[in-house]
């Protein structure tokens, strides 16, 4: 015989009785962890932020990143099918709305490094509003810039097919154009949004870029994860690093964050030069001579005149 399902329902209304629920709560244990928190806060002089003053939005900024690169590539990444007949639109609708998205990020960025440092307002609106035109001004030369990357690529990788195969595929394509947008905006002093650009791209990629590096044209990294390249790096044109390279600074004291900020902490690569996988050159005296090769897992700490090829002896392998 059938049961009406009575039972089956009481079972459940036991097992989710509300008053066992209330009863079993620990909300009252809650306000002194509150206070706690909000005594931290109150005290603490490394990291705070409350205040009426907005940061910028990571969100925003990756999405000025897409909109920057759908620029930078049109076609490649808009929704929108191009042709020559709509192609100015396009790019001036684009344009303008890139502009009043990254005034307002900056406009942002700049009050909240104000607020930190304790300076008096300096127009923040008015500057937000012309660094921007400035980046965007900018442009153009990156185009061209990211256009010797991509031969380089095509040069140097005989496994790629295409240009839209490095545009669309490749992670170090990606980190060196978001690095690209984000220098631009370093080279004007605009607080942190090219950090978060190129910490973004690090992300998706394995592939650490200061903003603050110097990158010649014609720049190719290949596979890539793992690749640093510090903030007082100088690379000349056309070189090519591989993956888990480093370029980085030597060994510092614990207040390196005070005493050696704003002095040259990495090397200088010069023109033409190759890197090998896993090599770390490090120092802000170090200097790669122009067409030099450096083999893979090499340390360097000292300066290597041009023309140089730096290789390990071969290992002794043993098979048993």
């Amino acid at each position: 015989m059938l049961t009406t399902g009575k039972p089956c329902i009481t079972s459940i209304t036991a097992l989710c009785d509300s008053e066992d629920h209330t009863k079993n709560h620990q909300h009252t244990k809650l306000p002194p962890v509150i206070k706690n928190l909000v005594a931290n806060w109150s005290a603490n002089d490394c990291f705070e932020h409350i205040s009426p003053v907005a940061l910028p939005s990571h969100a925003a900024i990756i999405d000025i990143i897409r909109q920057t690169r759908s620029l930078l590539f049109p076609g490649y990444f808009s929704a929108a099918k191009l042709h020559q007949n709509n192609l100015e639109y396009f790019i001036g609708q684009e344009t303008t709305d890139l502009y009043d998205k990254l005034s307002e990020q900056i406009m942002m960025a700049i009050r909240h490094d104000c607020r930190r440092m304790l300076q008096p307002c300096t127009n923040c609106d008015e500057r937000s509003h012309k660094l921007a035109l400035a980046f965007i001004e900018a442009l153009p030369q990156v185009t061209t810039t990211l256009a010797t990357d991509i031969r380089a690529t095509l040069a140097g990788d005989p496994a790629t097919q295409s240009p839209d195969e490095v545009i669309f595929c490749y992670p170090g394509l990606l980190a060196i154009s978001i690095y690209r947008i984000a220098h631009e905006l370093n080279l004007l002093k605009v607080p942190i949004i090219p950090r978060i650009m190129t910490e973004h791209a690090h992300s998706l990629t394995g592939i650490d870029i200061h903003p603050g590096a110097t990158i010649g044209p014609g720049f190719f990294i290949d596979h890539g994860t793992g690749v640093v390249i510090g903030e007082t790096t100088i690379i000349g044109r056309d070189v090519r690093l591989y993956q888990g390279v480093t370029l980085g600074a030597l060994s510092l004291p614990r207040d390196a964050g005070e005493k050696m900020r704003h002095k040259k902490r990495h090397p200088t690569i010069e023109d033409n030069v190759i890197i090998y996988a896993n090599s770390t050159i490090l120092g802000g005296e170090t200097i790669i001579g122009a067409n030099a090769v450096i083999g893979g897992n090499i340390w360097l700490t000292e300066s290597v005149p041009a023309g140089t090829k730096v290789m390990l002896k071969r290992p002794e392998l043993i098979f048993t």
